[in-house]
């Protein structure tokens, strides 16, 4: 991203409808999960820091950021360091170490999509799990992902497809921001035509609008845990490792 984006992020993601909206429902997901005592997270394109406190309401969290200005403004934020690293093959995690890997809105940055979530699954410890979001709908492409350096939006089959190649078994696969969606298409598209220097969105809207925005949108993490919605500005996943695993330890009972 432009390091302006990563400063804009660090002023906005305590306040700001759309990260503390998305930081709500990925803490009623995680929380629905059967993650195990003092579990190791990993948070990988974890930027200035935003979603940290909340995970350490479930682990042990380790922090990865490929990017010196943020894991700097992070450290000043939240005072503690972010480990360099960078997807697809260079993340400082022991293999088969972590119960949880978390990617918020960061696998749109990554040229190699498939290559990423195939070395992520080298990370995970038997039956571990990743709680994954990223931006929707190609059609919606605007001045917003070439000013966030985003590579791709994501259909939900391209997503499915991506995750089921790396070896993956999907436990979840919904669509988020729904309420809000008639609202975000417009700004997308209107930026797609006016082409502005800075796109929509960016700034924390005035407090009444702003409050209601991220109540309405954090609603969704009582949905989201139990039920897809079937529209929305993002995707959301969930999904674990020992789907190729259990296929092999079969194969292998049948040979024997």
């Amino acid at each position: 991203m432009e390091l302006d984006a990563y400063r804009n992020m660090a002023a906005t993601e305590d306040e700001h409808w759309w990260f503390c909206g998305r930081r709500a429902i990925a803490e009623a997901v995680i929380r629905s999960l059967d993650l195990p005592e003092g579990a190791h997270i990993v948070e990988i394109g974890a930027g200035t820091g935003g979603n940290i406190r909340m995970l350490e309401q479930f682990g042990a969290v380790t922090a990865v950021e490929m990017s010196d200005l943020a894991r700097e403004i992070a450290g000043e934020k939240i005072g503690r360091d972010l480990l360099a690293g960078h997807l697809p093959d260079n993340i400082p995690v022991a293999p088969r170490s972590c119960d949880l890997i978390c990617l918020f809105d960061v696998l749109e940055h990554v040229a190699e999509d498939e290559a990423s979530l195939t070395a992520i699954r080298q990370m995970l410890k038997p039956g571990g799990q990743v709680i994954l979001t990223v931006p929707a709908h190609q059609w919606l492409w605007s001045t917003h992902d070439v000013g966030l350096h985003h590579m791709r939006r994501y259909s939900r089959n391209l997503l499915r497809q991506r995750i089921e190649k790396a070896g993956f078994a999907i436990d979840l696969l919904s669509y988020t921001n729904a309420a809000l969606f008639p609202v975000a298409a417009l700004a997308r598209l209107v930026d797609r035509v006016r082409k502005p220097a800075r796109p929509s969105g960016q700034a924390t809207p005035p407090k009444p609008v702003n409050a209601a925005m991220k109540a309405i949108f954090s609603a969704e993490g009582r949905i989201v845990p139990n039920a897809t919605l079937p529209f929305g500005v993002s995707l959301l996943a969930v999904f674990r490792n020992d789907a190729v695993e259990n296929k092999a330890a079969v194969s292998s009972r049948l040979a024997a």
